[in-house]
């Protein structure tokens, strides 16, 4: 299969740094945890069809009538277009009801990834840009920490189809309110999320082309606490033999982590390097661009079990500049100490 190469464009380059500043500032807000977590899923409607969308997302208060989100959001598989992505969002928010009721509007930075259709049919590529997401939100608040969420989204980018979707959405609270209704501020925390951890992980890449190959992937990882909301890793990651994206290397990244349910349970998103190897099968034949370094966005839980041993799992984007993207999801156990 041939792949079409992406066209160099001016980057922004600080608009990376911007939205890791952003949500930096969300999860350390009053060094808060995240209090809410949602999975969505529901119909969108993009470049002349209809699709799905789902998304996960976590969101803490700023206050009674503000909040931030994170989101990995899922626009379906248009025609010529598989996208998806993270997005930070402020949002502003309406307590009804007696705080059982909230109504938000919410807007911010989407950074897209999406696998598009060569000219012609002839093979693919591997688009990487930025949109903006508008949201409205109403979701009910039971009794028993569980949320139940009604969202509409308005993605709008400049190069590619902007999509609208509708989502019905489940979550919880990870932090228990004090009152009936979402939590104004998020709790504080008085130490480290992590000490040191050892992880082993196996699972599967996905090749992020039409057809969407597959293979066994493998990877070891050091992980440590730098601050309370911080964590460090380290590891080795071998994403398989059975794909065109054949590569294996080192990998480091710096993590915004949260621990809930008396540190037993956490949640963070990670960005770094990864630096990779890639064994393409004709070394002359590689496209422009292909580089040792790429960009490596995740987003993990672990949940610990005994004093010392906890699972883990671990979704991974690779980014490329030369149309070899992956999702390496992961899972394992880890050793802590």
């Amino acid at each position: 299969m041939s792949v079409k190469n992406m066209k160099k464009k001016p980057r922004h380059r600080l608009k990376p740094l911007l939205l890791m500043g952003a949500a930096c500032a969300l999860l350390s807000a009053r060094s808060a945890s995240a209090q809410e977590i949602a999975l969505y899923g529901g119909w969108l409607r993009g470049a002349g069809t209809n699709t799905y969308s789902w998304a996960i997302d976590y969101t803490e208060g700023f206050g009674r009538y503000v909040a931030g989100s994170i989101t990995w959001l899922n626009e379906g598989h248009m025609p010529d277009h598989h996208r998806d992505g993270q997005a930070v969002q402020i949002w502003g928010r309406l307590p009804l009801a007696q705080n059982r009721f909230v109504f938000a509007i919410g807007v911010g930075p989407y950074r897209y990834f999406d696998t598009e259709a060569a000219e012609q049919g002839q093979g693919y590529s591997n688009t990487h840009g930025w949109g903006g997401l508008f949201s409205a939100r109403a979701t009910w608040y039971t009794s028993r920490r569980w949320t139940t969420s009604l969202q509409l989204n308005r993605v709008q980018v400049s190069n590619g189809p902007s999509t609208t979707a509708v989502l019905l959405g489940v979550g919880y609270q990870l932090d228990a309110p004090d009152e009936p209704g979402p939590r104004a501020w998020a709790l504080p925390r008085t130490h480290d999320v992590t000490n040191n951890e050892v992880t082993v992980m196996v699972g599967q890449t996905i090749l992020n082309s039409l057809e969407s190959q597959t293979s066994i992937a493998e990877s070891i990882e050091y992980r440590r606490g730098l601050t309370h909301w911080l964590d460090g890793t380290l590891g080795y990651l071998h994403e398989g033999g059975g794909l065109k994206a054949r590569r294996d290397g080192l990998t480091a990244q710096l993590w915004l982590t949260r621990a809930f349910l008396d540190d037993q349970l956490t949640l963070g998103i990670g960005a770094g390097a990864y630096a990779a190897i890639h064994h393409g099968e004709d070394p002359d034949e590689r496209p422009t661009g292909d580089g040792i370094l790429s960009g490596l966005v995740s987003v993990s839980a672990s949940y610990r079990f005994t004093q010392h041993w906890a699972a883990r799992v671990t979704w991974n984007r690779v980014v490329t500049r030369y149309s070899r993207d992956t999702d390496v999801l992961m899972g394992g156990i880890g050793y802590r100490f």
